[in-house]
């Protein structure tokens, strides 16, 4: 029987470039060279007897014949790609590894966790080490919750989970007395303490609630939310900190939001992974009780 089918190398240049919309990007991708792109690309469109891509100035856009081919092979190669993904990890059927960031797992994953199991027993949890560098690649990893704005590399998709409101918090006994705090602006006059990846919290926060603030210098700064909510509750300033982070210091009163003004940041935690794996049944599964906790947790 004769083949017809072309090789998956060059399906999978057409698909890349379609999706970076550039050969130089798409190469940049796969980790091939530009012209390694342009010439598989060439040789699928001899193979179909059609161009199936058209250069617009510096972008390279799929043709009408393109678009439907990749429309009815793209199903395909996500499905072969997720196989061989699944295949390679020799994975039980029921086990699911994902990797972390350490302050969200311990603050706002694990306590929720026990439900999970509760609902999914089934499905074996393993937490792979957090690395901050990591260009989410490893096949050994189904997902990674991340924190950022949403863009990833361009085999990873994303699903937004909780982080992006953003709160003040003092010590309870920062509300009352004659220096209690009253109205925004006069967190102006307390010690502002910074977190050290985020610098720009605080005049952001400020300016979403309508505050005037001259240029803001930290009275401290930390690089761990950890050490920002336990300056404040150790009385050295007040702190802008992600809500979903410091449920048990609240419902503990040990800190307190002094203002509530819905204040929403570009950045968050997602719930990162390949493309291919979002079919993938553990982490299906598990997707949806994350959304759905992200969908419950205090507001």
């Amino acid at each position: 029987m004769r083949i017809r089918s072309p090789s998956l190398h060059e399906l999978h240049a057409l698909a890349v470039t379609a999706e970076q919309g550039s050969f130089s990007r798409a190469a940049e991708v796969l980790c091939v060279t530009q012209g390694a792109i342009s010439r598989a690309v060439a040789r699928l469109e001899e193979h179909v007897g059609q161009p199936l891509l058209r250069r617009q100035g510096r972008r390279s856009e799929l043709t009408e014949a393109g678009r439907a081919y990749l429309a009815q092979v793209g199903p395909a190669l996500s499905a072969i790609e997720a196989a061989t993904i699944e295949l390679q990890a020799h994975r039980a059927v029921g086990a699911l590894r994902i990797s972390v960031l350490p302050t969200l797992a311990s603050k706002w994953l694990i306590p929720r966790l026990p439900d999970f199991q509760a609902r999914h027993p089934g499905i074996q949890l393993s937490f792979a080490p957090y690395r901050r560098d990591d260009p989410l690649e490893d096949p050994q990893i189904d997902a990674w919750v991340r924190n950022g704005d949403g863009r990833w590399p361009a085999p990873i998709v994303s699903d937004y989970v909780v982080g992006r409101d953003i709160v003040p918090i003092c010590r309870p006994q920062d509300l009352h007395g004659p220096q209690a705090l009253r109205e925004p602006a006069d967190l102006l006059a307390r010690p502002l303490l910074f977190h050290t990846n985020y610098p720009d919290n605080w005049a952001y926060w400020f300016a979403a609630v309508g505050v005037q603030a001259p240029p803001l210098r930290p009275a401290a700064d930390f690089d761990q939310v950890a050490m920002l909510v336990q300056a404040v509750i150790a009385g050295l300033g007040v702190a802008v900190v992600q809500r979903c982070l410091i449920e048990d210091d609240l419902a503990a009163g040990r800190v307190v939001v002094p203002f509530e003004r819905p204040v929403l940041n570009q950045r968050g935690y997602f719930l990162c992974y390949p493309r291919g794996r979002r079919h993938h049944r553990s982490l299906a599964i598990f997707r949806e009780w994350l959304l759905d906790q992200a969908q419950g947790a205090p507001a």
